[in-house]
């Protein structure tokens, strides 16, 4: 059970269009937290084309919808290509990195539990 209120940076009962909670910026990635807990955190995000997080790794389960454009994104060495309407899971443990090949936004939903020891998926 918690025992932190979570920090909720949207109205409750409102309706909102994901893909326009974060403008596109020339040249950055622009991201907006949604929902922050010690259980996990909601995120939209919008890169231009080119932009990109570098590899990293957590320990924890995350999943990427793509909301609008093309990204590749590079989960323990095998690239997968993404475009809107598409979701992908980068589990806990192993690294993982986002490129936009085009300007695209992303909801990211990552869970905080002990995930990673119970992974099948395994780094190449």
């Amino acid at each position: 059970m918690s025992t932190q209120p979570a920090k909720i940076h949207v109205d409750p009962a409102k309706a909102y269009s994901l893909s326009e909670l974060t403008p596109y910026q020339d040249g950055a990635v622009i991201s907006r937290t949604l929902l922050q807990h010690e259980t996990g955190t909601l995120t939209v995000f919008s890169f231009d084309a080119g932009q990109a997080l570098s590899e990293h790794t957590v320990p924890f389960h995350a999943f990427v919808q793509v909301l609008d454009g093309e990204a590749e994104i590079i989960i323990g060495g095998n690239p997968v290509t993404v475009t809107a309407g598409e979701i992908v899971l980068m589990p806990g443990g192993i690294s993982h990195e986002v490129k936009a090949v085009k300007r695209f936004k992303m909801l990211l939903t990552l869970f905080r539990s002990t995930s990673a020891e119970n992974s099948e998926f395994k780094e190449s």
